[in-house]
């Protein structure tokens, strides 16, 4: 099979062409600007193109099939071409369904959570040795490749992303799917480019349950008023789950669990009552596709968490830093909550950067109200270039401070006053966390650390 990639440097589509190589597939591929990690693993497997930018030379009747990233424009030479000459063009999960129609899909849906559920499930069907194909957002340790497809694997993990599917396909990815399992986390408002109201994007899981196969099932988070309100509204099998029962000593959360009918405590390296959440969501689904209970509580207490999903970043005897691809309203109040619970006796200094289209929104910036309460200093950073790059109005460090509602906050709009700011503090008794989808304009997070404490 000859599949020509455009914007073949994409985090989720250089993952699918490795895949698709690894499977035996001749791959071909373009795009304006390739960046680490994406540029490294292609050039590991032969697959970086020559040179960056379009070429329709590249497309040719010898190509079967196109698969198009959002970050192509609708007038790309390349698509123009590959239309012009009939070649069938798939966006990026249309491909994965090809892929996978054969399998049990199992599809995480939701505004969070849908990383750390799916990475979660993988671990566990890893160790229990149980053979999957798998799509996921985030690096997993262990795993070389983020997407596998495979002609043996009987089942397939997807995370089921809701943003839009390619530029000529303005459909959300988790429509295409068409899960025989599938599971909501949450529902909170995001996205707001592409959904302009709350309404419209809970339109879009109301959707996705209804893609559900014949005798498949519904995995929600009941604890969730939105997701629990569609749920009473879905034929399929329900199965709802809430945060596991569980207790916080010294600083590691132990979950309370039956095992072979006797009581027992296991031990976790993850914590938060945001992934007690999931890890019960992903154990409903481990079951459903026959892992048993003792087999998922003896690998889940060795899942060390997603890449940059509460990733420690430094721990000394008196103060901790974890950094976090935490963004949105919903996601800062979990993860700040999670980290103040599970250090009740330090104080938690905070930092988020608005970094998103949605974040930087002055219509959507009320949504933050409140979520880095529980946080004792709480710092929020954002590069007005960063708005004027996303052509939206730059809004004022007062409109930002007032949307929070906190006098905990302070807002910088300079990354190198941030960290002044941060190495005037005096760390003992101390935690540190960083919380944003970029890096605060080039911040090392280790080295700041190190400089820290």
């Amino acid at each position: 099979m000859n599949v020509h990639f455009i914007a073949i440097g994409g985090s989720a589509m250089h993952n699918l062409a490795i895949a698709l190589h690894l499977k035996g597939y001749t791959i071909s591929g373009s795009d304006d600007q390739i960046f680490e990690p994406s540029r490294g693993r292609l050039k590991k497997h032969g697959l970086l193109p020559e040179s960056e930018g379009w070429d329709e030379q590249k497309i040719s009747k010898k190509t079967e099939a196109v698969i198009v990233g959002m970050h192509a424009r609708e007038d790309n030479p390349e698509l123009l071409t590959a239309q012009n000459l009939g070649i069938r063009i798939y966006s990026y999960p249309e491909y994965i369904y090809e892929q996978t129609k054969d399998k049990i899909r199992v599809v995480i849906g939701g505004s969070h959570g849908k990383t750390s559920i799916t990475s979660m499930i993988l671990h566990v069907l890893n160790y229990v040795q149980l053979e999957a194909d798998y799509m996921v957002g985030a690096q997993l340790e262990g795993f070389d490749c983020m997407v596998r497809l495979s002609s043996t694997a009987k089942i397939a993990i997807l995370e089921g992303d809701e943003y839009l599917s390619s530029p000529i396909d303005r459909r959300p990815k988790f429509h295409l799917y068409r899960p025989n399992i599938a599971l909501i986390s949450g529902i909170a408002w995001d996205h707001i480019n592409v959904f302009p109201t709350f309404e419209n994007y809970v339109e879009q899981f109301k959707i996705f349950i209804n893609k559900i196969e014949p005798k498949g099932c519904l995995v929600y988070c009941s604890e969730d008023d939105t997701v629990d309100e569609i749920a009473s509204n879905c034929s399929a099998e329900l199965h709802p789950y809430s945060a596991h029962p569980h207790e916080i000593v010294d600083g590691v959360t132990y979950l309370y669990a039956n095992v072979n009918g006797e009581k027992a405590k296991v031990p976790l390296e993850i914590f938060g009552e945001h992934n007690l959440q999931n890890l019960t969501g992903a154990m409903e689904v481990c079951l459903q596709l026959g892992v048993s209970s003792q087999d998922f509580y003896e690998a889940i207490s060795s899942f060390g968490g997603a890449s940059k999903r509460l990733e420690l970043v430094k721990n000394s005897k008196k103060s901790v830093m974890f950094k976090d691809f935490a963004h949105s309203p919903s996601k800062l109040k979990a993860t700040t909550n999670a980290v103040k619970q599970q250090y009740p006796d330090r104080q938690l200094v905070a930092c988020m950067e608005l970094h998103t289209f949605s974040s930087l929104n002055e219509t959507f910036l009320p949504e933050y109200d409140g979520a880095m309460n529980a946080a004792d200093k709480a710092f929020v950073y954002f590069n007005p270039e960063t708005a004027k790059h996303k052509k939206l109005k730059v809004v004022s460090v007062e409109e930002i401070k007032s949307a929070f509602n906190s006098d905990q906050v302070e807002v910088y709009t300079d990354s190198d006053e941030l960290q002044s700011q941060l190495r005037k503090i005096e760390w003992e008794n101390k935690n540190l966390l960083m919380m944003s989808s970029g890096n605060f304009d080039g911040i090392d997070f280790k080295e700041l650390s190190n400089q820290l404490f």
